[in-house]
């Protein structure tokens, strides 16, 4: 919504901000900077001329102004503080040479990505000012190698969670088999092949986990739905509700696949079940 920033005072605000504070264009807004305690230019507040749509990227948090009102504001503070008694009218500052002195970082985009390496060896080598080329996918990439520690914890968390799945699974048919011993020997009886019996149980477990997976999906996008806006708002991660990728769905299928199997043990056992061991009542 707005403008792009057309006065030295007007600034461009991310969407998070504006839905946090209330800014609406044309409000007008107080800049604070620091670390320790934030230094509040009151006497110099600037103009909300736009607010920009949200991304989902930290630029929703940011309050964006032009180099030269970075200067314009600190032309009556020196060492972190304002000069005491003294205060610039703006109709002055204004008039004044605002050129930046330093810029302490830029991002710079290449038409090319061929030309990427060749740029950093150039800045890195560059005589008449040390500075350092940083590549931030290489970087991201270094920090997710350590991040990629956790998350191979918590996969095999969830393996070690499918396996005592399965596990019970396999369990609950093995028991359930002492009750429907006289179930399936009238299936037998009637004519049942042993084949047919197995594929019974085999069916029974096929869809207990079909069943899991569509649950847990739905419950994966229900908690998603509920938890985004708060993920967003109280720690500034947003967190896309995509549709399952294909690894994913083969995830899905090898643990659907995995419960056939693991069902295969009690089915065998029924499959050889006698008629007759049905019909006994044992004590």
């Amino acid at each position: 919504d707005g403008t792009r920033m057309d006065d030295l005072f007007d600034t461009v605000i991310g969407a998070d901000v504006a839905a946090t504070f209330g800014y609406h264009v044309g409000d007008p807004i107080v800049v604070a900077h620091g670390l320790a305690s934030f230094a509040q230019h009151k006497d110099q507040p600037f103009r909300v001329s736009g607010i920009l749509e949200k991304t989902g990227t930290p630029v929703d948090r940011t309050v964006i102004v032009s180099m030269e009102a970075i200067e314009a504001i600190h032309v009556d503070w020196k060492s972190g503080a304002q000069i005491p008694g003294q205060s610039t009218p703006v109709d002055v500052i204004r008039e004044m040479e605002l050129t930046p002195k330093a810029i302490t970082a830029a991002l710079i985009g290449v038409e090319s990505p061929l030309q990427t390496f060749t740029l950093q060896r150039a800045i890195n080598d560059y005589r008449e000012e040390p500075l350092l080329a940083i590549l931030p996918g290489v970087a991201l990439q270094e920090l997710w190698s350590i991040v990629g520690i956790a998350e191979t914890a918590l996969l095999a968390v969830s393996a070690m969670v499918v396996v005592t799945a399965l596990i019970g699974m396999m369990a609950t048919i093995f028991s359930s088999l002492n009750e429907r011993r006289r179930e399936m020997a009238i299936f037998r009886a009637m004519g049942a092949r042993p084949l047919t019996i197995l594929s019974l149980l085999v069916l029974e477990a096929m869809v207990m986990a079909t069943v899991g997976a569509v649950l847990g999906l739905v419950l994966q996008y229900v908690g998603l739905l509920v938890a985004q806006p708060f993920l967003d708002s109280i720690f500034g991660l947003w967190i896309p509700i995509d549709a399952p990728t294909l690894r994913e769905v083969w995830l899905i299928l090898g643990v659907i696949c995995a419960g056939v199997i693991v069902s295969l043990i009690p089915a065998m056992r029924a499959y050889r079940m006698s008629v007759a061991d049905g019909m006994v009542v044992k004590t």
